[in-house]
């Protein structure tokens, strides 16, 4: 054999000992370090579930008081309203004159109610209604207020009508 030949089957050899040693070696290794990684990876998420766990605890604990603040029971939103409107009605002197049913209509995906009703009563507590309803209770926006004087005949005395349009997103 000559030196080239020689060369030839070493460099050969020497090719073939490293495609035995990635077969038999370091793919298993690699294969290995993968599983661990993953495995590292699940031990991470499952060290962290009391983390989490207290998490959900802490918002469950925060939507309670949010629930007990807004005085919204089992009931549905309409209910909630109400009681709602009658409560700060009877505070401030007002007049519940009606409470109709609710406008429903789907604008963007989302479930619009627009809920009509009608009080009675002098501006500034009406203007306080409006304020409570709107402001310290969590059932939607007032998108519409229309005041009207209106003046009882039999009676001689004028008084003060208020329409609100009350709308929420479901």
């Amino acid at each position: 054999m000559t030196a080239r030949n020689k060369n030839i089957a070493a460099v050969a050899g020497f090719i073939l000992a490293l495609i035995l040693c990635y077969v038999l070696a370091i793919s298993n290794t690699i294969r290995t370090k993968r599983e661990y990684n993953t495995l590292k990876a699940e031990e991470a998420l499952f060290n962290n579930i009391p983390g989490q766990l207290s998490v959900l605890n802490e918002k469950n604990a925060y939507y309670d008081s949010l629930l007990r603040k807004f005085r919204i029971g089992g009931t549905s939103m309409q209910h909630n309203l109400l009681k709602a409107v009658n409560r700060n009605a009877e505070e401030l002197d007002l007049k519940v004159i009606a409470f109709n049913e609710p406008h429903i209509f789907e604008k963007d995906g989302l479930q619009v109610h627009t809920y009509n009703l009608t009080v009675e009563g002098g501006f500034n507590d009406i203007l306080a209604f409006v304020y409570r309803l709107e402001q310290q209770t969590g059932y939607g926006e007032v998108v519409n207020l229309y005041l009207e004087k209106k003046k009882n005949f039999r009676t001689g005395k004028e008084y003060l009508q208020a329409q609100l349009l009350i709308r929420n997103f479901d």
